[in-house]
């Protein structure tokens, strides 16, 4: 059986689809931020969220997507819990058969982007967590 697509052409795709949580806060230092939504469950957003994430869980998210992102072209990345949780590919899955052009998945969802050290919100406040060495990139070795 011949695959649809070639690895290279399937390795392309997928890094066009996604994102790591160290270009997101690139991305965000830089102004170019795009517009990031967590499709978890109330209850999880209220234990730690990315700052600045809109709160859209998949049930509502072709009702409420309209609200944030004006064009079809908005640049979005999506999230759910971690790598074991597919909620953010379902998200993209939705927006794109919206006709949304610009969709990528956050890897390793808001556990990575915690372990990795950046800066968490909650309904308890702002918090940072040491980053977690298998997670974390490393300074540059001197």
């Amino acid at each position: 059986m011949t695959p649809f697509l070639s690895a290279a052409d399937y390795f392309a795709a997928k890094l066009a689809y996604e994102t790591d949580p160290t270009d997101l806060a690139a991305d965000r230092a830089s102004g170019s931020a795009p517009l990031v939504i967590d499709t978890r469950s109330a209850a999880s957003w209220s234990q730690g969220r990315i700052p600045g994430a809109v709160h859209i869980p998949n049930s509502e998210l072709e009702a409420r997507i309209g609200g944030f992102a004006s064009t079809m072209d908005a640049a979005i990345v999506v999230y759910c819990w971690g790598p074991g949780c597919n909620g953010s590919t379902r998200g993209a899955l939705i927006l794109a058969s919206m006709g949304y052009t610009n969709v990528r998945e956050l890897i390793g969802g808001f556990e990575y982007w915690a372990r990795e050290g950046f800066a968490t919100v909650s309904d308890d406040g702002r918090g940072r967590r040491a980053p977690d060495p298998l997670t974390a990139p490393l300074p540059p070795s001197a």
